[in-house]
This record gives structure tokens, sequence and C-alpha cells, in this order.
């Protein structure tokens, strides 16, 4: 068995079937109110990387880093159901952290759902900690929001300084 994990674009057949692919995944389990993810063309924006992971040289899997200056967001984590168990989440989950730290970035986060009971375990085991709600979601029920401190770079270039997704006094313990 052979893993790669590398960016690609997120308008090739193939990452688009992976995009349509999670987006039903999405609406099987929330309403379409509930579901905030990116099209392919929302991802193949400069500040996003788009990662998939092939098996045996067949796409199985995506993730994307979306660079918020402050933050990187991560979206789109999918994995087929066929390749599941694999390890693949994980590796596309330690990809992106990876290209995280390489560009800067001192902290992710992500607004994912309660009802992806096997996502947030993915989460919980990586260090994320639950935290307070970012960006434009809103906080309704069905929203958990994550986040984790990496790396240790304060960033180049911007005039800003990283910020931490949520100190410590902003960690809570994740639901039962």
């Amino acid at each position: 068995m052979s893993i790669k994990i590398r960016t690609e674009s997120p308008l090739t057949p193939d990452s688009r079937r992976l995009i349509d692919e999670s987006e039903a995944a999405l609406r099987a389990v929330f309403p379409p109110e509930e579901c905030f993810s990116f099209s392919a063309e929302e991802l193949a924006m400069p500040n996003t990387q788009f990662l998939v992971a092939r098996l045996n040289g067949q796409a199985h899997g995506c993730v994307a880093l979306v660079d918020q200056v402050f933050y990187g967001e991560v979206k789109r984590l999918f994995v087929a159901p066929e390749a599941r168990g694999l390890g693949l989440a994980r590796a596309l989950m330690s990809a992106l952290e990876a290209a995280a730290e390489d560009i800067g970035l001192t902290c992710l986060r992500l607004e994912t759902g309660h009802a992806l009971t096997e996502a947030v375990n993915l989460y919980r085991t990586m260090g994320f900690y639950v935290c307070d709600a970012f960006g434009d979601y809103p906080d309704i029920p069905s929203n958990l929001f994550l986040g984790k401190s990496i790396g240790s770079f304060v960033r180049q270039g911007s005039g800003k300084t990283a910020l931490p997704a949520s100190g410590p006094d902003h960690r809570r313990s994740f639901p039962e």
C-alpha cells in the first residue's frame, strides 16, 4: 500500500469528485443551512493549499489549508468510504499541519459538527481543543469549533504578530 499526499488543484476531475463526495456526506448528516463548506472554485484561491491523498495512484482523500493570516483554517477533510480505516485522514491532517508550520502559522482552527464523531475523535487525538466560534460561522448547536497551537514561528513580512487560535483560558473540554 503506497500513500502519497501532495498539493493538487481543487479544479481537477479527481479533486472535484472528492469535493462532491464530501459535500454529499455532509448533506446526509446536516441540513443545507448548517453546511459551511467551500466549493472547488473557493478552494482554488491563492491563500489555499489543497492536499490530496492517493492510495496506489488513486485519489481517496483530501483536506484544505486556508491561510487566514492569524491562523490556518482546516476545510474539507474527507476520505472516501472505501479507504477509511487506513490512516488517510490522520496522514492528511499531519501533512496539513506541516504545511501550516512551513508558512509560519502558529495555530489551526476548524468548524465541524458534533454528529461527525469519527472526525471529532481524530481531531481530539491530534491535540485539538474546543475553542470559541470564529470567522463568519454562526454559533449554532450543531457546530463544534476546534483549535490547535502548532509551531513556534512569528509570521514575517505581514507586520502582524500571529496569535494563537485560543489561549489556555479559552480551552474547553470536548463534549462527551
